[in-house]
């Protein structure tokens, strides 16, 4: 079986261990079959592969077959991990609504809150999202590029999830980075190019969202202040004032 690295990557962003990665790709290549032949091709030894042929065969994208008194495994059409995901969607806004009353009513109110690892900055992308509509409108300082390259999966997902809801985004950026990617909803002015920093600076609807990006533990400092909010909006626009128009 070819191993197809990325491929195991991407399965593994959706929970899939490497074994069960490597044994639905094996499937997916060599069609259905037995499990001494796919522990073959995958590279495994037996205990591993029936492991991760049990749980596959619990998310519902591989079945069995018998002939012969042999059990054939069947990979299921890839779209079946969609539904899969569906399925645990479904779960999670039956069960949410409930968490939230109790959130709500038993939360201590924290003004500052750190979030840490990639995870951790999508929970702050997300709040940018929920807490914005068409409108508000985001401020943006620092923004150098690192988004895309760190989180390449991620930043077009939030980057439509803003244009869906028509949210307005003013954001300054240095003399020399290129845009080429532009935003529907965004607009650009020009810094001088000496002026870098290694943190984004979102501020939005009472909150700042401080992204500092680091290589392999990035951090996303939320503070929750209308004053904070209104001192780095002011800040935001006097620089705005004295930027140059994107051409």
């Amino acid at each position: 079986m070819p191993v197809y690295q990325g491929s195991i990557r991407d399965l593994e962003k959706l929970n899939f261990t490497i074994n069960e990665a490597k044994v639905y790709l094996t499937l997916i290549n060599i069609g259905s079959s037995l499990a001494g032949k796919i522990a073959e091709d995958a590279g495994l030894d037996r205990s591993s592969t029936y492991n991760a042929l049990k749980s596959l065969m619990e998310k519902g994208i591989v079945s069995t077959v018998y002939e012969n008194k042999r059990t054939i495994y069947v990979p299921s059409d890839p779209k079946k991990i969609i539904d899969y995901f569906k399925e645990k969607e479904e779960i999670a806004n039956r069960i949410i609504p409930i968490l939230k009353e109790n959130y709500s009513v038993k939360k201590e109110k924290k003004n500052i809150l750190l979030f840490k690892g990639f995870k951790g900055l999508k929970t702050v992308f997300q709040d940018i999202l929920d807490s914005c509509n068409e409108k508000d409108e985001i401020y943006v300082m620092g923004s150098e590029g690192q988004f895309n390259e760190m989180m390449p999966y991620y930043s077009p997902i939030f980057r439509k999830g803003k244009e869906l809801k028509k949210i307005k985004t003013k954001m300054l950026i240095r003399d020399n980075i290129i845009k080429k990617d532009k935003g529907k909803y965004t607009e650009y002015k020009k810094i001088p190019a000496d002026v870098s920093s290694p943190a984004t600076i979102n501020i939005y609807n009472g909150k700042v969202a401080i992204f500092v990006w680091e290589d392999t533990n990035p951090e996303a400092i939320l503070i929750e202040n209308e004053r904070v909010s209104k001192t780095f909006k002011n800040y935001f626009n006097f620089i705005w004032k004295n930027a140059k128009p994107v051409k």
